[in-house]
């Protein structure tokens, strides 16, 4: 049995193969039945629609219908003929129907009607099979490709930056752990500490919470490269925004300033998001449907604004509106969100660190744009950002989305040695460590610049899912390392 003969359903929808005999494989979603005909909707995947399959008992037999249950894995060969019914154009007139596997009706969890998400959380292994995670994982493979042909198309290298390392990006401490050593019982120095010398690395190793520091090493040989990897921070948050395995993609330049950064980073987002909507549009209209809903369930006061499809026009139509966070500071302050002590972070003093509600107020009330807040105060920012002239900021960069707030985060890179170990050891990170990192500024240092963006976040803004576990197959979550 030659299984690659297959046509998928999504060529069947496409394509005109009216009169032609054709080999369908799927999974059954429904199935109604009389006495003269079995009606069968399949699914392969490729689609968010599925295909209609017409069985006639004389030719089927009842041993087989009846084991063509919902969730049932089935092949069937037959002619495509044009449908007599509603609601598609075409169907297969099956002459021949092999389950491929059993699904018993009375066990399994995907029967056809509404789940909660929460409930498809528990079942991850299976959630795939529904419209909603067919459509999102469609639409996380599309974003994927899109990213890995913006930059091969614009001369940037792939550079696969390493999941171990002995550095914390971040300098946040919230990492895991790497080692090979009993933990019931492991070597300890003299003076009673873990002997990090016996482990496999012979030092403390951890996942990594990014590529930067990798990238930017390989962008003072390359000039423009970009990881696209997963990391790992171990913050133990319960919230819908965090994951403790999530994907970055992480551009970095050298002979780019804060400038060109945005620029990029806009043309990028703006390209993806179009990829997009250009190649997902059944998946998308399902989604902005199924978002809709969702709004309607919601208080009047939290909902959004715009639609799914409409919120991503938004982005990709419009320019983005750059200020300064000294400016998005008065704005906030002066405005009537502030005064009438709506925010809940009420916004008093320059210094502060912006809320996701600041970010969204500026974006979805004020300008009514996507935001690029630029020239960030130091002291909220890592330690490899440039340090402005005016000594209290760093060119830094965030830029905000609607209904989602920060979907990007990046920076010109502090490229002079001084000011860098200086602020290194303001921070309290140990320079001895980063030596390798430190080389780049003494030997051939420029000016570069890059950014992060959370995979996740773009999969969650673009399919208007409301919970980050729900646009990665199988979440990683305080408790939770199921599947």
């Amino acid at each position: 049995m030659a299984f690659n003969k297959r046509v998928k359903i999504k060529e069947l929808l496409e394509k005109d193969f009216v009169e032609q005999e054709v080999t369908v494989m799927g999974w059954v979603r429904t199935k109604r039945s009389n006495k003269n005909v079995s009606f069968i909707a399949l699914n392969d995947g490729s689609s968010i629609n599925n295909y209609q399959i017409v069985a006639d008992p004389s030719l089927i037999s009842d041993e087989i219908l009846k084991r063509a249950t919902t969730g049932a894995c089935l092949k069937a060969k037959g002619k495509i003929v044009t449908s007599q019914g509603a609601g598609q154009q075409t169907e297969l007139m099956a002459n021949s129907v092999e389950i491929l596997g059993d699904a018993d009706p009375e066990k399994y969890p995907l029967q056809p009607k509404k789940h909660s998400l929460e409930f498809l959380r528990e079942i991850a292994h299976l959630r795939v099979r529904t419209n909603t995670f067919g459509a999102v994982f469609r639409v996380r493979h599309a974003l994927a490709f899109a990213v890995h042909k913006y930059f091969n198309d614009k001369g940037f290298f792939y550079i696969h930056t390493p999941i171990i390392t002995a550095s914390d990006a971040e300098g946040a401490g919230e990492t895991f752990k790497v080692t090979t050593l009993n933990l019931s019982k492991p070597p300890l120095t003299e003076d009673g500490k873990i002997d990090f010398k016996s482990d496999f690395f012979e030092r403390e190793t951890n996942l990594t919470v990014s590529g930067q520091l990798e990238g930017e090493l390989a962008a003072m040989g390359l000039a423009d490269i970009y990881t696209f990897g997963p990391t790992f921070r171990a913050e133990n948050s319960n919230t819908t925004r965090h994951l403790a395995e999530f994907w970055m993609i992480e551009p970095e330049m050298a002979f780019y300033d804060a400038e060109d950064n945005q620029n990029l980073a806009e043309d990028f987002l703006k390209y993806v998001i179009s990829y997009a909507l250009e190649n997902c549009k059944d998946d998308l209209d399902f989604l902005d449907k199924r978002a809709a809903e969702e709004e309607n369930t919601k208080k009047v006061d939290q909902r959004s604004e715009m639609g799914l499809l409409e919120r991503l026009r938004f982005v990709v139509e419009n320019e983005f509106q750059r200020l300064t966070y000294t400016e998005a500071i008065e704005v906030l302050k002066n405005s009537n969100y502030n005064k009438k002590k709506k925010f809940q972070y009420l916004i008093e003093d320059w210094g502060v660190d912006l809320q996701s509600e600041h970010e969204r107020f500026l974006v979805e009330k004020h300008f009514k744009k996507p935001v690029i807040l630029m020239d960030y105060p130091k002291e909220i920012k890592a330690f490899y950002m440039r340090q402005n002239d005016d000594g209290k900021t760093v060119a830094a960069m965030d830029i905000l989305f609607p209904g989602i707030g920060e979907i990007v985060g990046g920076s010109q890179r502090e490229e002079r040695l001084e000011l860098l170990t200086n602020r290194m050891k303001e921070m309290e990170i140990p320079t001895e460590e980063m030596w390798w990192y430190l080389d780049t500024r003494r030997f051939g240092s420029t000016p570069h610049a890059g950014f992060g963006l959370g995979f996740e976040r773009l999969v969650l803004f673009v399919t208007g899912m409301s919970n980050i576990r729900d646009v990665i197959a199988f979440p990683r979550t305080p408790g939770h390392a199921e599947f």
